[in-house]
């Protein structure tokens, strides 16, 4: 534990200097190409990788990294890894191209398919979450640094955050499933784990695809502040336990004994 709790403050200072990279290229203006699955890249993303790949592994040579960007890693190699970093150097390039401020650096550890170490930074905001297993889900920002919560959830005054660049038909019948007295929040990137994890939102539900390094990072502060992040199934969301890194859909609740079972039955419906 002394050695995540160590490495949480060293990862946090990687993903804001991440960040203020990130915000650098933000302001001069930047070109955008697309991947091979037509999704967008910039210059931010690959500097941002660049960054966080040699910072960690400065910081832990005997650790393997692995991204978004450099996710070629076969699976008959990478199955046998109880330990490596996960990381999503620009989680939400959509919203950076948009200039809207929702877009996050995602660093996760991950140990025996679970995140054990968190961090997301919010580079616009000057903004860091960040966790690791036993210790507790922390806020940094101007004002200094302080412990977060989720809170607990009430029927009839539920606030749910939604995907602002990915909503689906699924997405809109669990919103509608929920009932009239409803708040929607539709948010970019990882933030919105975050306010799960701050108390501010009850539940995440996602039914549309998403890489396992969108989410890891955020999954470790939302478990660590009080929360859960699930399948559909209510099983734990698990990393690095299939050939492919896409996500089941799931859900990142703030009060695991709310039951939400009723709701996803009648989404079915």
């Amino acid at each position: 534990m002394r050695e995540l709790e160590a490495w949480a403050g060293r990862v946090t200072d990687i993903a804001a200097r991440a960040g203020s990279r990130i915000m650098e290229i933000y302001a001069a203006g930047f070109a955008v190409s697309a991947k091979e699955d037509q999704s967008p890249l910039t210059e931010a993303d690959l500097a941002s990788n660049a960054l966080i790949c040699a910072e960690l592994r400065d910081l832990a040579p005997d650790v393997p990294v692995l991204s978004e960007e450099s996710s070629s890693v076969a699976y008959e190699e990478r199955r046998g890894w109880t330990r490596f970093w996960l990381v999503d150097p620009l989680d939400g390039t959509k919203e950076f191209v948009d200039r809207n401020g929702q877009f996050t650096v995602n660093i996760a550890l991950i140990e025996d398919h679970r995140p054990v170490l968190g961090v997301v930074h919010v580079p616009a905001q000057c903004v860091s979450y960040f966790a690791w297993r036993g210790g507790g889900a922390f806020r940094r920002d101007a004002d200094g640094t302080r412990g977060i919560r989720t809170r607990r959830t009430r029927a009839g005054q539920l606030v749910l955050a939604g995907s602002r660049s990915h909503a689906t038909p699924e997405q809109e019948r669990f919103f509608a499933a929920c009932g009239g007295n409803v708040e929607i929040l539709s948010i970019g990137s990882s933030l919105k784990f975050c306010l799960v994890a701050e108390g501010k939102v009850d539940l995440y539900p996602r039914f549309g695809p998403t890489s396992e390094w969108d989410t890891a990072a955020a999954h470790c502060v939302v478990e660590q502040s009080g929360g859960r992040v699930t399948t559909l199934d209510l099983l734990p969301l698990r990393y690095n336990s299939r050939p492919g890194w896409l996500n089941p859909h799931f859900l990142a609740m703030g009060d695991p004994d709310f039951d939400w079972r009723a709701y996803l039955a009648r989404a079915a419906q």
